[in-house]
């Protein structure tokens, strides 16, 4: 059943990429010197609860900044979280927790609220203003962030936590003590340039 989901949820990935690069370019665009696309990005999660602490990770985080405009847009596909405690523990997570099935991504679209240019080398720490979106509950966030440039390559990383109840997740009274209900999340990713010239 998880190997069905997991190819079913490759192709609605397939299927979003396609989408997002329809609206960032068409047939007749100039050539985008300011769009970055991640082709490095992971998410890790922590619960630490009273008797288990759960650890899991996705390699396969996907996001888009447009630097000139300052917006951005994340996405991870929730089947590729691996790395629990146990199968049946992902199983859980899969179609209990999450609901895979029913919520397939998880996304976070926004705009950095400092006026800062992205032009030019250096470390900043920003905040990003945008509406997280898990479990299909839709939450505004400000989420601090590090965010390195150099030789136009972005390197974006951050630490913030979820809580549960806020995205209607519910955990059975039975394992309430094996997972906690604020989860930590860490974030990675290097952004490269794109430039495509009409051809």
């Amino acid at each position: 059943m998880v190997t069905y989901l997991k190819f079913q949820y490759m192709k609605i990935q397939f299927m979003g990429i396609l989408f997002l690069s329809s609206v960032l370019f068409t047939a007749n665009s100039p050539p985008v010197d300011h769009i970055y696309k991640t082709y490095k990005g992971s998410v890790k999660i922590s619960s630490e609860a009273p008797l288990e602490i759960i650890k899991a990770s996705s390699q396969d985080l996907r996001g888009v900044i447009d630097a000139e405009k300052r917006t951005f847009a994340f996405s991870i596909n929730n089947m590729s979280i691996t790395g629990f405690n146990s199968p049946l523990q992902e199983q859980h997570f899969y179609e209990n927790y999450i609901e895979a099935p029913k919520y397939p991504v998880s996304t976070f679209e926004g705009k950095i609220i400092e006026q800062i240019d992205l032009s030019k080398d250096g470390d900043y720490t920003v905040r990003a203003k945008g509406i997280l979106n898990i479990h299909g509950v839709e939450k505004e966030r400000i989420i601090k962030s590090s965010l390195r440039i150099k030789n136009s390559v972005f390197f974006v990383s951050s630490q913030f936590t979820i809580l549960l109840s806020e995205h209607n997740i519910t955990i059975p009274r039975v394992v309430n003590q094996k997972i906690a209900e604020e989860i930590k999340i860490s974030v990675a990713a290097e952004f490269t340039g794109i430039n495509i010239a009409k051809k």
